[in-house]
Formats: C-alpha cells, structure tokens, sequence
C-alpha cells in the first residue's frame, strides 16, 4: 500500500526550513548543504586579438551565472572562493580561436585553467576548420578549493601567418563551475 503526504514545506527539528514548494510543483532548496553553490558562469562577449606565442589570460566578462557574487567580470576576472564556501568544485572552460590572417598552416595553442597562478589544467587544440577556426574543449576537473583559491582562463597559441584572435562567437570561450555537494 502507497502513501502520500502533502506539505508546502519541510523543516528539520530545530524548526529550519529545508524544502518549500509553491503547491504548483515548483521546489525550493532552502538549505545551503543540499546547493550545487556557488555556481558561475562567464563568457566572452567581443573577439579579442593577442599576440603569438603569448599567454593571454582571457577576460571572461559576461555573467551567465553567478550565485554567490564570487566571479569579478570587470577588473580581475576570476572566481575567488568565498568565504565558508571551501569545498570539491567541478571547474570547466572552453576556448575558440581563429587566426587573424587567415587559416594557418603551422599551428599550435593550449587552453589552460589557472588556479592561484598556475596551471591546473590544459588542453591543446583539436582541429582546424577551413576558416581557420579551432576550439579547445575538455578543459574540467573536479578540484579541491580553499576559502580564497581563484580561478582563471588562459590560452597560449601560436600560428605561421597571422597571430590568434579568441572568438566570441555563440559564447563559445567561457569559464564556470559551481561547488560539489555530498562529496
């Protein structure tokens, strides 16, 4: 035999709301240790030119999401983790690249998630397209995070004619991640 019960919000025994739901099927998690938070995301919004064979750090500056405010899209460029908020966190970005005199014959570039100043995590370019187009994917991880840590994008490349412009396009270069629970 089933049961149900219904309620419109469920409290732990020292009266804390837990979940709330609007009664129309919409669940709120009320406590802090059952979010996937702080949660951010930022891409690119305009192409941007950098030198050959230089590490560039990208300036993310559009915010998709950012739960907590801990992602500064207009002067640093970074997610710092705040504070209380340390933590497993599953980090990812992905860069897109064109070349600015056309498609290069001899190329090379690597997308690099920097934390605190070094690298963490790289990547190098998959492929070009016939307009000279690559995009470095796959750059995530699950990492151990401390009240503070900051997290940024990278990308250093070089190419035989013309030098890289990271591309903006269908927000294709973006940084996020967001704070694992239960582990």
């Amino acid at each position: 035999m089933a049961s149900i019960i219904k309620a419109n919000e469920l409290q732990d025994f020292g009266g804390n709301s837990i979940l709330t739901s609007d009664g129309a099927g919409v669940v709120t998690v009320n406590a802090a240790a059952m979010k996937s938070t702080p949660a951010f995301e930022a891409y690119l919004s305009s192409n941007t030119d950098i030198s050959n064979t230089t590490e560039t750090k990208i300036n993310c500056n559009t915010e998709v999401l950012d739960t907590d405010s801990a992602y500064d899209n207009s002067s640093n460029y970074r997610f710092t983790v705040p504070s209380g908020e340390a933590g497993k966190y599953y980090i990812y970005g992905s860069v897109t690249v064109q070349t600015t005199g056309g498609v290069s014959t001899n190329r090379f570039g690597v997308g690099k998630i920097y934390k605190n100043g070094s690298v963490y995590r790289q990547q190098y370019l998959s492929h070009e397209d016939n307009n000279g187009f690559s995009t470095i994917h796959n750059m995530c991880g699950i990492m151990d995070l401390s009240v503070g840590d900051y997290i940024e994008l990278y990308y250093y490349g070089g190419m035989s004619s013309g030098a890289p412009r990271v591309r903006a396009d269908d927000k294709g270069t973006y940084l996020g991640g967001y704070k694992l629970i239960g582990v």
